[in-house]
């Protein structure tokens, strides 16, 4: 069954750091991109960004530019969303995603399950 499942979520607080993974399994979706988005209680989902399958190129979302760095390891088949300076607006369940392209969320298709992240002040 091929998969994505994320994980490292957890209660941070304002001002802290996260990292976020997102392990495939039963495929490797090396020849996919890869993106984050998240979504808050009342909220719709938000894309945040995404990295290319091959690594070289980033897409961040102006809301989380500077803050949020993607990198994927191919060797473990992983996929991160390293998180900073976390302020209580980025609680949220984040999901990690499998696409064509970096900047258009319309072309992620497949679906994590999610992992809450919850930012207190």
């Amino acid at each position: 069954q091929v998969q994505l499942v994320e994980s490292g979520g957890g209660l941070v607080q304002a001002g802290g750091s996260l990292r976020l993974s997102c392990t495939a399994s039963g495929g490797t979706f090396s020849s996919f991109a890869r993106g984050w988005f998240r979504q808050a209680p009342g909220k719709e989902r938000e894309f945040l960004g995404a990295i290319a399958w091959n690594g070289r190129m980033t897409h961040y979302e102006d809301s989380v530019k500077g803050r949020f760095a993607i990198s994927r390891d191919y060797a473990k088949n992983t996929v991160y969303l390293q998180m900073n300076s976390l302020k209580p607006e980025d609680t949220a369940v984040y999901y990690c995603a499998a696409g064509t392209t970096i900047a258009n969320p319309n072309d992620f298709g497949f679906w994590g399950q999610g992992t809450q992240v919850t930012v207190s002040s």
